[in-house]
């Protein structure tokens, strides 16, 4: 049977490491050592100890990004979900190193602050295509971009969680009914302009329907006075 490739062999070499060591006291060259390979090669595949342990969140960075730039106008909800998907199923697709990289986590506050450093960066992508959405650039409209980003990612935040904890069996239909409640928050933007279509407005009225429908029709043909 072949080798693992050199870039999983530093991996599984320095996760052992980190359990066996502790993060701190874990040298580059001790992985490479433990991997079998040189100094050379751990850093072809790797900047630092540290980006062994976040790989991938650049990359995950140019799918979210490229997922919600290839969206239209009507589809721009349905990309915010489906940019959420991509990043768990990432996560799924790693399996138990997800696991051993949360346990190493919560126990090493660089480590912390680095993956709080990566989720900001992932609500900044949300939060600058749902402002834009929005195209509205008055300052309320700029926070509930970031109340409705921050949503974004705290519900992925916590379905994943829940299965890196091992209480959820199936992850994509969590985060797939998490995002419908998400979605269900924001607040419907208008289509853009030239677009046509009709505006009803409901409010209640001591008359009758039969009384009140001409009136409508008549309004609803000339349009509002100017």
């Amino acid at each position: 049977m072949s080798k693992p490739p050199a870039r999983v062999r530093l991996a599984d070499a320095a996760f052992a490491l980190f359990d066996e060591r502790g993060y701190e006291q874990t040298t580059v060259d001790d992985i490479a050592e433990r991997a079998g390979a040189g100094r050379t090669t751990f850093f072809r595949h790797y900047r630092s100890k540290e980006d062994v342990i976040f790989p991938d969140h650049d990359r995950l960075l140019e799918l979210i990004d490229h997922r919600l730039a290839t969206s239209s106008h009507s589809t721009a909800l349905v990309a915010v979900s489906d940019a959420v998907r991509l990043v768990l199923l990432h996560y799924l697709d790693e399996g138990d190193l997800a696991r051993r990289r949360y346990a190493l986590t919560s126990k090493v506050a660089a480590l912390r602050d680095r993956e709080i450093a990566s989720v900001a960066r992932y609500q900044r992508l949300f939060r600058e295509f749902i402002a834009a959405w929005m195209g509205d650039p008055t300052k309320s409209a700029s926070l509930r971009a970031e109340l409705m980003a921050a949503a974004v990612v705290s519900a992925h935040n916590h379905v994943l969680r829940r299965w890196l904890r091992g209480e959820s069996a199936d992850p994509v239909a969590e985060v797939d009914e998490a995002m419908r409640e998400v979605l269900a928050l924001f607040p419907a933007r208008p289509s853009p302009s030239g677009s046509g279509g009709t505006t009803v407005i409901a409010f209640r009225s001591g008359q009758d329907i039969d009384t009140l429908l001409p009136e409508l029709r008549r309004l609803m043909e000339v349009g509002p006075e100017r």
